[in-house]
């Protein structure tokens, strides 16, 4: 058995789905995900207050990042007590989780073998499947990979396979944050296209860009899905206003038609692990309500009510 501690909450879904939920000893403030993982030791903390809204969490990152400093926190003392053999963390994005410059103070002088480190820093889908084989790598098991990735990619081959049948293909803009306005990258519009729609703006593999209000304008979308990083669908409902209220907002074709949603993007669309699948799931029964089924309505997802929007 090994002793693996997650700063990442997808790396932890990973580590789960590949059959080492047992052999977690310590996990990262996000990694709420399966519930029992919120019994572990808990070894980072964020230096950004909770309950911001959007302009006001880009401002004190900013400021943050322009001193050179982390927006985290890692209890190294903690860490050490623990003596991980193994510690999953990422390289992708500083902003968005613990990264391995973080984790420089709590890896010196330790005490023992040095634990081994794995990095993830997934692009696109192909990189997420990889990963599981990353982490598996890493803790001995190589084989156990292929046939949890082999499940998840016929679940999300199946729901492509139904989208493809369907007589409509409707644009979307995914936005991934909301004040300054930026759209959903990377993986996303793989999902996007799998789910049976066409990805405004934003590419496959590369990372979330940000977007002009004009340009959005411009494109008019069919559906609108607000997928905010690290939001949960009610912090999103309460952070709606520097979109809602620009002029203009009432005229888009996803307003007028009741076809703007909002997501859980920190359960879902924001981790890259095997709930990416479900969130391809939320997208179909979003674009594709008569085809599709899954249950992730008022969970995972819920329609934004046109008195929410004009509030």
């Amino acid at each position: 058995m090994a002793r693996i501690v997650s700063l990442l909450p997808s790396a932890t879904e990973i580590a789960v789905a590949l059959g080492f939920g047992p052999d977690l000893v310590g996990r990262s403030h996000e990694c709420d995900f399966p519930p029992e993982m919120t019994a572990l030791p808990r070894l980072t903390a964020t230096k950004i207050e909770k309950g911001l809204p959007s302009r006001l969490i880009d401002d004190r990152v900013q400021a943050i990042v322009t001193a050179g400093l982390s927006c985290y926190e890692v209890d190294a003392a903690a860490l050490r007590a623990l003596q991980p053999q193994v510690v999953l963390t990422q390289s992708q994005c500083a902003v968005c989780a613990v990264t391995p410059d973080d984790l420089i103070g709590a890896l010196t002088d330790w005490q023992g073998n040095d634990p081994v480190l794995v990095s993830l820093a997934p692009d696109d889908l192909s990189d997420v499947w990889g990963d599981f084989g990353r982490v598996a790598q890493a803790l001995g098991v190589p084989e156990r990979a292929g046939p949890v990735v082999a499940g998840l990619k016929a679940r999300l081959a199946a729901i492509t396979a139904t989208a493809a049948a369907q007589p409509t293909r409707p644009t979307v803009a995914a936005v991934e944050w909301i004040d300054p306005l930026m759209v959903a990258g990377n993986w996303v519009p793989e999902l996007i296209e799998a789910a049976g729609g066409i990805s405004l703006f934003a590419k496959a593999g590369q990372h979330s860009p940000w977007a002009e209000w004009d340009a959005l304008v411009a494109a008019d979308p069919d559906v609108i899905v607000m997928m905010p990083c690290g939001f949960q669908i009610p912090q999103t409902l309460g952070d709606l206003s520097p979109l809602t209220q620009r002029p203009g907002w009432q005229d888009l074709k996803a307003v007028r038609e009741d076809r703007v949603f909002v997501a859980d993007g920190h359960h879902f669309f924001n981790r890259p692990g095997p709930r990416l699948v479900e969130s391809a799931e939320i997208l179909a029964e979003i674009l594709h309500p008569d085809a599709f089924c899954f249950g992730h309505e008022g969970r995972g997802w819920v329609r934004l009510a046109r008195g929410t929007q004009a509030a």
